[in-house]
């Protein structure tokens, strides 16, 4: 299979138009469903066996059909494009590569759904992307009444702000602070309480609805030529870290790490080994023994792991892990929104342990503290942060136990110049741009003038 030949959504080149969409086949999927029954529109949804693409993996289907069947008078859907998970670019890729697929998705999954309104949700630091939706958006409702439903809303720049739930909350003109019920029970203006009048609301991840376009248009069996079973269809892969060539591009699932990494990413430097890689902050780490496993997500969960959002950071043999763990931890800490009182207060101790260590302060007992605490941060937790810092932190410490020793021996020799990959831009030609002031925000989300160290 040739290089354009795995790609459903990507392209050699940015579609910059409407026009140029519609001579692509673009357009033609929309013209179809506004002539087909929803349930109809759906169901061929589910036999493509489309799944999230924004971490979780749940079937799109499932989620379009449970609200569809709803009897509430009012339902939304939603288009999360608020990217900000480390290591991953995927999305902000997409939305310069093609709008056009996401709006044409979105107005879709509106007429399959049956609803009132719907929303794309960006980071307003987004620009050149949200330049490009409302490029999109304003083409397509000058051509068609459904794409008139939909209104972009820009956002924080808040981890939390791509949680589903603190999504709604922002898009009602609030903080994203996320809700205790999930959106198909508390949906937008839906009020506290959700039920059957809670305006029960789907979210779903910008790649997943552009998609849908293409299932619709080619069928069900063409989607699941690519992929493997589990995980049907293509999706972009974010590859950075102690790669030679860090990269974003489409591939179908089932590649293997190891693919990724060596024949598409260059590989490591000469004579550095492979020594940890991460799907973002969410999952257990990956280690070389685990570089033949195929990506998809089963595949990934059974080996112990997670394929996410497939943005993978890579480190070398020459990595400090403490160091990683401490970033990863203070990147959670501070995002966490303090609505849950174990989550800010088990993640702010788990990173103070992890600076200590790094500064030759801890001993045999501040690694059993932060084991400790990292079973009871997820207490009680409204979102998946919690459970984040509970996942990722520990599996560091236990498979890179040596790293933990030689500092508390004060004879770690490892690289600690390592950034954490929350990324601002990419270029074929310059890889990735990293946020270099993120370390003056503080754990209550505003920004001191210098470096905060927690």
């Amino acid at each position: 299979m040739g290089q354009e030949e795995r790609r459903i959504l990507t392209s050699e080149a940015p579609i910059a138009s409407l026009e140029e969409y519609r001579k692509r086949g673009g357009g033609q999927a929309l013209e179809k469903v506004l002539q087909t029954d929803p349930s109809d529109v759906i169901e061929t949804i589910r036999k493509a066996g489309l799944r999230g693409r924004g971490g979780g993996g749940f079937p799109t289907a499932i989620k379009w059909d449970g609200v569809r069947r709803s009897e509430a008078s009012r339902k939304f859907v939603c288009a999360n494009g608020a990217e900000g998970e480390p290591g991953t670019f995927k999305d902000r890729y997409l939305m310069r590569q093609n709008p056009y697929q996401i709006v044409e998705g979105l107005a879709i999954a509106a007429l399959a759904i049956g609803v009132e309104r719907a929303y794309l949700a960006v980071k307003r630091h987004m620009t050149q992307e949200i330049g490009a939706l409302q490029r999109a958006l304003d083409e397509f409702q000058a051509a068609t009444e459904i794409a008139r439903k939909i209104e972009l809303v820009p956002g924080p720049d808040e981890y939390l702000y791509g949680e589903e739930k603190a999504l709604l909350e922002v898009i009602e003109g609030g903080q994203p602070l996320p809700r205790l019920l999930p959106p198909y029970l508390q949906g937008l203006f839906g009020g506290a309480l959700g039920g059957p009048e809670g305006n029960p609301t789907v979210v779903n991840n910008i790649e997943t609805l552009a998609h849908v376009p293409h299932i619709i248009l080619k069928g069900p069996d063409w989607f699941r030529s690519f992929g493997t079973q589990d995980t049907p269809g293509t999706m972009i892969f974010t590859i950075s870290g102690d790669v030679q060539k860090p990269l974003v591009q489409e591939l179908p699932l089932g590649v293997t790490l190891r693919e990724l990494i060596y024949d598409l990413a260059g590989g490591l430097q000469e004579g550095r080994q492979p020594k940890a890689i991460f799907s973002g902050v969410a999952n257990s780490v990956i280690t070389p023994d685990l570089l033949d496993t195929t990506l998809s997500f089963d595949s990934m969960k059974q080996a112990g792991s997670g394929l996410g959002s497939a943005g993978f950071i890579v480190y070398d043999d020459t990595a400090c892990m403490v160091e990683i763990a401490y970033q990863f931890s203070r990147f959670l800490h501070v995002e966490s929104c303090n609505q849950c009182p174990p989550c800010k207060m088990g993640s702010r101790e788990i990173t103070k342990d992890l600076r200590r260590l790094l500064d030759g302060q801890g001993d045999s007992r501040v690694i059993e503290d932060i084991l400790y605490v990292a079973t009871w941060t997820p207490n009680g937790a409204r979102c998946f942060l919690a459970s984040e810092e509970s996942i990722v932190v520990p599996s560091i410490l236990r498979t890179f136990q040596e790293d933990f020793g030689a500092h508390i021996e004060g004879s770690c020799q490892l690289r600690h110049d390592l950034p954490l990959p929350k990324m601002t831009d990419f270029s074929e030609d310059q890889g990735f741009t990293y946020d270099d002031g993120y370390l003056h925000k503080r754990p209550d989300w505003s920004y001191a003038d210098s470096a905060v160290v927690i």
